[in-house]
């Protein structure tokens, strides 16, 4: 692409009248203020005497100052206070008398026995050891009067043909 640039006659800027006759007065008047500046001799700051010979030990003993935490006590009075008090009340509870029931055989239910003896696997050889011979008289055992149908309600009931027959 051709441009007319070099065609140009009034680039629409203008310098001011004998304005590159002072510039380089007005460049080396605002250097040498500049140096001026730099050259301030009282900046207004004084540090005290001493104080850079004695700057290393006083951080240093900031760095190693030894802060002691806040300890908080685990035991502390109001605490044991509290633990002995519980340990009192349920103390009190465990001895009340309401807790002081003596089970006896009558009352013990009958399905709970059998419950515990079929759960923990108690044959029958175990409990006859538990007896002598005088617990058992012949007349114990005459004077009972089993019906007819109380014997055949009981053997549907707890004998499995399948076990007699195999046996």
């Amino acid at each position: 692409m051709k441009t007319n640039i070099d065609n140009i006659k009034n680039p629409g800027f203008k310098t001011p009248d004998n304005y590159f006759d002072t510039v380089e007065d007005k460049l080396m008047n605002a250097i040498q203020q500049e140096n001026n500046l730099n050259q301030v001799k009282d900046t207004g700051f004084k540090t005290p005497s001493d104080y850079f010979d004695n700057l290393e030990d006083v951080i240093l003993n900031k760095i190693y100052k030894k802060n002691t935490p806040k300890v908080i006590a685990l035991f502390t009075k109001k605490n044991i206070l509290y633990a002995s008090s519980i340990a009192a009340a349920v103390l009190l509870l465990f001895n009340l008398s309401i807790f002081d029931k003596e089970v006896t055989f009558d009352s013990l239910d009958l399905q709970t026995v059998e419950n515990y003896i079929i759960d923990e696997g108690i044959d029958s050889y175990e409990l006859a050891a538990l007896f002598s011979e005088d617990d058992f008289s012949e007349a114990d055992f005459i004077e009972q009067n089993i019906t007819d149908e109380t014997l055949e309600n009981y053997l549907l009931e707890n004998l499995d043909i399948e076990e007699i027959i195999i046996e």
